[in-house]
């Protein structure tokens, strides 16, 4: 049978409009490239690759310290001086000193016991102890779960105070600060602070507090957190990872280096002059914590981390919960950066090379080098060079010192390192919410103190999978379960790999639809607990 033509099935108009697009296309194209495109991808890689070595150096000079912690054996006990508490026949338990125990909470109906049951559960002379429960819960059925829970530890003779406000202005910073003028506070000599979901062991404060009565110049004493639910699901894991990084690495060598690290806003055990000293709590960003750690800092105080003692808490394990808290813990301290670099420069109190550990590498190179670098270099730039052959990325720019990073930032979950590729590339989808946050904060835009308090499911979530077996009319919620942004930049990625597949020569679009099918997973929502509608 005689082949047919193409014209056969498409008019002549049609095949001339088609070829006129692609001709004029093709022609604005090759008149922008050369003297637009080409100069300007080449900038943005230069650009990329400074950052690249800066968070290379960073990786490598914290690498060696934690090294050298490892060698000389620089423990906590042995940098500071620690000795038990000990009974005095004559003073009795005044010779202990007063502790306040504060539990920050907003509507936390599934873990709330168990907070309020680990504070109680706290071992430390009865009448040197306070629990404050600061209840914000909108929930009148939360709030009134949560009295009764006070109530039922009151009645087994615990000093334990139920504390609400008639607002939730500061969101945490505002409630703390609130729980903080109470009367019964002045008699407090320090104060430890647990979310609603931290379960510390009951020997924590006999392990935490004699740092700071041995040696004034503390103001912080901080744990690490260890994760109940980490093998939840692959998104928890990844989290995991990071977390273990962040802890095993970056709390213990601005500790050992510098006695400066970031509060993580609980776990930890403050001095109570401290906080009065630097101006107590401020509303003024995201990360109030980080705010008054870095104001303490600058008025000469001192921190020491604690890697030995770990409280147990919950990651967040559905997609929509973890974005919100990045967003907030990329936004909050680029805000604060963007607040607080001029009041680190003209500070006179610390040293200099303390204030450039503070200004370069904990926010710059940290807090937005980091986010920013993984999505431009990664997701915008690299792809792009595959369109623009003229511009070319080194080797060691594009693979070495990227792979470098990835397997030093490992260390800290050795159990995980099979993860490693999804590890990847899920951090390369949230660096773009990371990015974003990030520049708000810069900027002081639109959402720079949007507040969403972290969603946790402690034994919900099982009771929820129960009941959703149940037969039930489905409820299909796409705005839900589809975000935009993941699914834009994942069509740009497999664009870019088709492209390279058809014209290129070097195997890159492998990684660019691997990265793509990423981008579409979590854009479509499928990563994470699906938590039932009960």
């Amino acid at each position: 049978m005689e082949r047919l033509s193409t014209a056969t099935f498409i008019p002549d108009t049609f095949l001339g409009a088609r070829d006129d697009f692609s001709m004029q296309m093709g022609v604005i194209w090759s008149k922008i490239k050369a003297p637009l495109i080409v100069p300007l991808l080449r900038i943005t890689v230069v650009l990329c690759l400074i950052m690249s070595v800066m968070l290379f150096i960073e990786r490598l000079y914290m690498a060696i310290v934690i090294v050298l912690i490892k060698l000389f054996g620089r423990k906590p006990d042995k940098r500071y001086n620690w000795e038990p508490m000990k009974d005095d026949v004559e003073l009795g338990n005044s010779a202990y000193p007063m502790v306040l125990v504060q539990i920050p909470m907003y509507n936390e109906r599934e873990v709330y016991q168990l907070s309020i049951g680990a504070a109680c559960g706290l071992s430390w002379p009865s009448d040197r102890i306070i629990i404050q429960v600061l209840d914000d819960s909108t929930d009148s059925t939360v709030k009134d779960m949560v009295e009764l829970e006070c109530q039922r530890w009151a009645n087994k003779g615990i000093n334990i105070k139920y504390e609400i406000r008639d607002n939730r202005n500061g969101y945490k910073a505002g409630a703390l600060k609130e729980g903080m003028k109470r009367n019964y506070v002045k008699h407090c000599d320090y104060v430890a602070i647990f979310d609603a979901d931290f379960q510390p062991e009951s020997d924590f404060l006999w392990r935490t507090i004699p740092f700071l009565v041995h040696n004034p110049e503390l103001a912080l004493v901080q744990t690490r957190w260890k994760f109940v639910n980490s093998n939840e699901c692959l998104m928890t894991r990844m989290q995991e990872m990071s977390l273990d990084y962040h802890f095993t690495v970056e709390q213990e060598v601005g500790s050992s280096t510098y006695a400066f690290f970031g509060f993580n806003g609980t776990a930890g055990v403050w001095r109570i002059a401290a906080i009065n000293e630097a101006g107590g709590w401020k509303d003024r960003t995201t990360v109030e914590d980080m705010d008054l750690a870095v104001r303490a800092s600058l008025k000469g105080w001192k921190f020491v981390y604690l890697g030995s003692i770990k409280v147990k808490n919950e990651l967040p394990s559905t997609f929509k919960a973890y974005r919100y808290q990045q967003h907030r813990w990329s936004c909050g301290p680029a805000n604060l950066f963007r607040k607080m670099v001029m009041e680190i420069i003209r500070n006179k109190k610390v040293s200099l090379w303390k204030k450039i550990h503070v200004i370069y590498s904990f926010f710059f190179v940290r807090k937005i080098i980091a986010h920013i670098n993984a999505f431009v270099f990664y997701c915008i730039v690299l792809p792009a060079t595959v369109l623009v052959p003229e511009v070319v990325v080194p080797k060691w720019g594009g693979i070495y010192i990227p792979s470098i990073i990835t397997l030093l930032n490992a260390v800290g979950t050795p159990r995980s390192l099979h993860l490693l590729v999804f590890w990847i590339l899920f951090e390369n989808v949230m660096s773009l919410h990371r990015t974003k946050a990030t520049i708000i904060g810069l900027l002081e835009a639109s959402r720079v103190n949007e507040w969403i308090v972290t969603e946790k499911l402690g034994d919900a979530l099982k009771t929820l999978t129960v009941a959703a077996k149940l037969p039930r009319k489905p409820r299909i919620r796409i705005g839900e379960r589809i975000h935009l942004l993941e699914l834009a930049v994942g069509c740009y990625l497999f664009f870019c790999g088709t492209y390279d597949f058809a014209f290129g020569k070097n195997y890159f679009y492998l990684f660019l639809y691997i990265q793509a099918m990423a981008f579409y997973i979590i854009g479509f929502g499928y990563v994470g607990t699906f938590v039932p509608n009960s």
